[in-house]
């Protein structure tokens, strides 16, 4: 696994890497077992700080995604992919193909993450599962 890191983005460090080992759990990229680039790995990757590192496994490790053993390094402990969630599965490819129509009509990656976003928050408030698209408007 290799981190970015955005110092533009305005997202603490640490929460970039925190975030970015989750994202690779739900991908199924990383899985039970697996170990993290030690500290010194992704100091050397990325040319943050020691601290912040430890920081963002500290904080993996208390939501129980990871362990530190002692002299070995951090492992992953439990994943958080679904099959559903699969870059390969219909629904990846799904999305896939809606990402390259909207490429294809000329929206920018910000774009993109923003109607992704707005869409996502729209389908997850309220209570229950999301009934699906909105039913069509009929013109008055």
């Amino acid at each position: 696994m290799e981190f970015r890191v955005d110092r533009r983005s305005g997202v603490a460090t640490y929460l970039q890497l925190v975030n970015q080992v989750k994202q690779a759990l739900r991908l199924g990229v990383l899985e039970p077992g697996d170990q993290l680039p030690t500290a010194r790995e992704v100091v050397a990757a990325t040319a943050i700080n020691p601290n912040t590192v430890l920081k963002a496994y500290r904080e993996l490790e208390r939501e129980g995604l990871v362990e530190p053993r002692p002299g070995a390094g951090t492992f992953v402990r439990r994943s958080l992919s679904r099959p559903e969630a699969a870059a390969d599965s219909p629904l990846g490819l799904d999305l896939a193909a809606w990402v390259a129509r909207a490429r294809a009509a000329g929206l920018e990656r910000e774009d993109v993450s923003a109607l992704i976003a707005a869409v996502v928050d729209a389908g997850f408030t309220g209570p229950g599962p999301h009934p699906g698209p909105p039913a069509e408007r009929k013109p008055t």
